[in-house]
């Protein structure tokens, strides 16, 4: 059976794409299911946070030898995986990603073919993983309309405020009109929106939180809510940590939004 193939999403940078892809991934390698994130962002934020959690359990320095742009130009991406955890890889990004649109132009002088490339090249992994996380950049670009073409679903992250809001329906709009309709996309539906509060409690998150609900309808909205933690802003800078009970906090939060995660894939 194939991976399942999942994008977090939004047009809005800062909201918790990242974080919630990367701690999404850990916990279902964590299940036992064999785990791949692809970072597509040419910031390499995943592959940061990632290397630097394999650092704090094998306390070495951590390199790898080949980025993701290399193996695409090679045709070979099983060649750029890394083994950060038991069950979970990556497909690590780099500065030279950021070249991604201009060598597909080498590739194909139709923007259709360029956006299906990368659907094609991933075919190998699916065989080998249970689950494919792909990271993302917040544009509107080649490398979005990639990821969102080869993915099964599309879960929206919503951090709680006006322009993430604003950020979450035009991604809604996006994923209908252009990668649904115009590029038809095979398998690509929307998960759920998962909300991502600012401030705790706070009334302008409050507010925001009903309003998404009328948008994009009470049932569409993840029951769990990614409470303002500071550990998981922490982990940023030095990669997940599993060692007291701010850590435990952390993984009990997303046990949640993997459990939901999972549920909404298997109603489908």
């Amino acid at each position: 059976m194939d991976a399942t193939t999942l994008v977090f999403g939004n047009f809005k940078g800062g909201v918790g794409k990242t974080t919630n892809s990367t701690m999404t991934a850990l916990e279902l390698a964590r299940r036992g299911n064999k785990t791949l994130v692809i970072d597509l962002d040419p910031q390499g934020n995943a592959t940061n946070l990632f290397l630097k959690t394999k650092q704090n359990v094998e306390k070495e320095m951590v390199v790898f030898d080949k980025t993701l742009m290399a193996a695409i130009r090679d045709k070979q991406l099983n060649e750029a995986l890394v083994s950060i955890t038991k069950n979970l890889d990556i497909l690590a990004s780099a500065p030279d990603f950021s070249l991604y649109p201009r060598y597909m132009e080498s590739i194909s002088d139709r923007y259709n073919e360029r956006v299906v490339y990368l659907n094609k090249l991933l075919q190998p992994l699916r065989k080998i993983y249970d689950y494919i996380i792909i990271d993302i950049p917040p544009t509107i670009s080649l490398i979005t309309d990639s990821a969102l073409y080869a993915s099964d679903f599309c879960v929206i992250i919503l951090q709680t405020q006006e322009r993430s809001l604003q950020g979450a329906e035009a991604f809604v709009e996006y994923i209908q009109k252009e990668v649904i309709d115009k590029f038809k996309a095979p398998r690509l539906d929307v998960l759920g929106v998962l909300p991502v509060l600012l401030k705790n409690g706070a009334p302008v998150d409050l507010n925001t939180l009903d309003s998404a609900k009328r948008v994009f309808g009470e049932e569409n909205m993840f029951s769990t809510t990614i409470k303002n933690m500071e550990r998981l802003k922490r982990y940023d800078v030095s990669g997940v940590t599993f060692d007291d009970q701010f850590d435990q906090k952390v993984q009990r939060v997303y046990k949640q939004v993997t459990d939901e995660v999972l549920y909404r894939i298997h109603a489908e």
